[in-house]
């Protein structure tokens, strides 16, 4: 458990570096959704193997760092799936009272 706080952060850092104008509902999705948190700290976690890729037997680099690479980019486009279409719901709600 001492590890967690400093797992969320990476995780929350991750997806902020990505998507700087959602800091807020990455902020609140993360506190809401066991499955974006998830999404989030596997991103924080396969850009970490990323820069660590020269530490990889030359032999297997190029095939790891295109593994890695393309773990990066299918969460990348996961996590902002669920931002956008966060931001969707959240435009259709109807501010009471009409003005």
């Amino acid at each position: 458990m001492d590890g967690e706080p400093a797992d969320r952060q990476r995780a929350v850092s991750a997806a902020i570096r990505r998507f700087p104008q959602f800091e807020l509902p990455i902020h609140r999705l993360m506190d809401r959704s066991e499955g974006f948190q998830d999404m989030c700290e596997e991103l924080a976690e396969a850009e970490l193997a990323l820069s660590r890729i020269d530490k990889v037997p030359p032999a297997l680099r190029e095939s790891r760092r295109a593994e890695w690479q393309e773990l990066v980019d299918r969460l990348v486009g996961e996590i902002g799936a669920v931002l956008h279409a966060d931001a969707t719901r959240k435009s259709r709600v109807i501010p009471w009272p009409p003005r």
